[in-house]
């Protein structure tokens, strides 16, 4: 089945601590069924000092977040849709926001 959700998608939170919150999809996690999206799901790691980072401390990371919890942004509204698929004339199939009908492929 073809991905609703791709990197570099705008997207919205709608369920979980960080509901409401949109950011960019900054990776995919396909078998886990999972997101990463920028500024959200935000925790903290108490990392020790190494070569590359010597000072160490308590760094701030993105978590993964389940993919159910993210709805993809219409192009047009900017709210919340639902993704679906259409195909175009010269046979190029495209993913199309159900609220307005606008590509969402760029």
């Amino acid at each position: 089945m073809a991905a609703k959700i791709k990197k570099g998608d705008h997207v919205l939170v709608i369920a979980g601590k960080d509901k409401g919150k949109k950011g960019e999809v900054l990776k995919m996690f396909p078998k886990e069924e999972r997101v990463l999206v920028s500024g959200v799901g935000m925790v903290k790691r108490h990392t020790r000092p190494t070569q590359a980072d010597p000072d160490g401390g308590i760094k701030q990371f993105e978590a993964p977040i389940h993919i159910s919890n993210v709805a993809a942004i219409d192009p047009k509204t900017s709210k919340a849709t639902r993704v679906g698929f259409k195909t175009l004339k010269d046979g190029k199939k495209v993913r199309v926001a159900k609220k307005s009908g606008e590509v969402i492929d760029v």
